[in-house]
């Protein structure tokens, strides 16, 4: 089984971007890979809901490629998120459309991974900032897969980020090919968590 994958990527300055430039050339020579630029296809942030929609109707999975910004999204991609993941279609009471369909990130980071851990320079993990993502997937019933990272992009040698970009491009082929990250749960790890010291004292 393969699947196609819708890939919206969302960069305010794309053209002056090192990183997510190159990740986007490696993902446009992906076959089942259909690349949406929401900042160049909605220049005055006005998000047409029915075709988004039809669009996402139209693959099986959905990447959304953006960097972190302020432990979050760009400011068209949270539109976009607000507008299409409407009532009644997203969610909401019976079988909605989007039940099943995966939810994957492919997030760049200024940062090391080493600031993003407890206690460390930005206090919380990248996985606890971006659980905001993780229930709105949850709400809408949408698997929510382990994201693909690339951090520290402001140090990245030339030759790293061609790797990292190979990288990407073999991710994204898995994808089609029906090979699929580990779906995050959150909630089941913290359970785990909670449960281990109890297990141990019983």
């Amino acid at each position: 089984m393969t699947n196609q994958v819708l890939l919206l990527l969302a960069h305010p300055t794309l053209e002056t971007s090192r990183v997510n430039k190159k990740l986007l050339q490696a993902a446009q020579g992906c076959a089942g890979v259909t690349v949406h630029d929401l900042y160049a296809r909605y220049p005055e942030q006005m998000i047409d809901m029915r075709a988004e929609q039809a669009l996402v109707e139209q693959h099986e999975l959905v990447v959304f490629q953006h960097p972190l910004y302020w432990y979050s999204c760009p400011p068209l991609l949270k539109n976009w998120l607000d507008t299409v993941l409407s009532y009644g279609w997203a969610y909401g009471e019976g079988e909605n459309v989007l039940t099943g369909k995966p939810w994957v990130h492919a997030i760049s980071t200024g940062g090391s991974d080493s600031v993003y851990q407890r206690r460390g320079y930005n206090q919380f993990t990248l996985a606890e900032l971006l659980r905001p993502f993780e229930q709105a997937a949850r709400l809408c019933q949408m698997p929510y897969l382990q994201p693909f990272l690339t951090q520290a992009a402001d140090t990245l040698s030339d030759e790293y980020l061609q790797q990292q970009a190979e990288t990407y491009a073999v991710w994204l082929s898995r994808l089609v090919a029906g090979e699929l990250p580990p779906v995050v749960d959150s909630l089941q790890a913290e359970s785990a968590q909670y449960l281990a010291p109890l297990a141990e004292e019983g």
